[in-house]
């Protein structure tokens, strides 16, 4: 009994230097297509807020921001980021993705028509 302890520990040791598992045949999902929607690049955070009204998400990360727009069909991030002390977006996509760049245009004017109609105070 006495050698079987220090038999278990030595084995316990060698499996603690046994490196990290190597994930294989992984498939990372596709870069968005680049391009971004007309009206939506070098919009500043009061533009944004006025067109998309208040966001639902965000994520300030050093001089990058991420705000997220929820809809019922979909979801817009905007990422925002600032130079010069001037923060403006500078990409934007959605979820589900346009066809052909990363943000559908379909969902971006839902977005903008739910604040539309949302009555003035």
């Amino acid at each position: 009994m006495k050698s079987f302890v220090p038999a278990v520990l030595l084995l316990g040791l060698l499996g603690a230097c046994a490196g990290p598992a190597v994930v294989t045949n992984v498939k990372l999902p596709e870069a968005p297509p680049p391009g971004e929607p007309s009206g939506t690049t070098g919009l500043h955070e009061a533009d944004l807020k006025v067109a998309y009204g208040q966001p639902a998400f965000v994520r300030k990360d050093g001089q990058a921001q991420i705000w997220r727009f929820d809809g019922p069909g979909c979801k817009a991030f905007f990422f925002l980021y600032s130079r010069d002390g001037n923060t403006a977006v500078w990409h934007v996509e959605t979820t589900p993705r346009g066809q052909g760049i990363a943000a559908d245009q379909n969902c971006l004017n839902a977005l903008r028509a739910r604040v539309a109609s949302r009555p003035t105070s």
